[in-house]
């Protein structure tokens, strides 16, 4: 079983230069009303879908609000994809280390979604 999240936009290129320009997202498929894009090492995607679409059914058709959706991207080096981040876009949530072990940082994309960018480490017990 794959997973693969969609989100209903009118943003489409802002949402592709977005995902290519500040994640490194490469484009897998795409159409005058469809984009499906992968993330650098091809192990995950995200789709992007023009609302009200006369080829999609009723469920496909209403736009995202912009809230209630958030992502997670998890990284090996979070504080070089920071420094590099931070020169291209403004930063939502400033690095920082959590006392449950992540160290992250949160961007927002032009379609209001959060996304957490994420270093996963144990928590050290003292």
């Amino acid at each position: 079983m794959k997973l693969n999240a969609g989100i209903i936009t009118n943003k489409m290129e802002e949402t592709k230069k977005f995902y290519t320009d500040v994640l490194g997202f490469g484009i897998t498929f795409e159409n005058e009303f469809y984009l499906l894009m992968h993330t650098p090492d091809h192990q995950a995607e995200i789709s992007f879908l023009l609302p009200e679409h006369p080829t999609q059914q009723p469920i496909f058709q209403s736009p995202f609000g912009g809230q209630g959706v958030y992502l997670t991207i998890e990284v090996d080096d979070v504080d070089a994809l920071y420094q590099e981040i931070k020169l291209k876009i403004p930063v939502t949530v400033p690095i920082r280390d959590e006392p449950w072990g992540d160290r992250h940082f949160a961007i927002t994309d032009p379609n209001g979604i959060g996304i957490d960018i994420v270093k996963y480490s144990p928590v050290q017990s003292s």
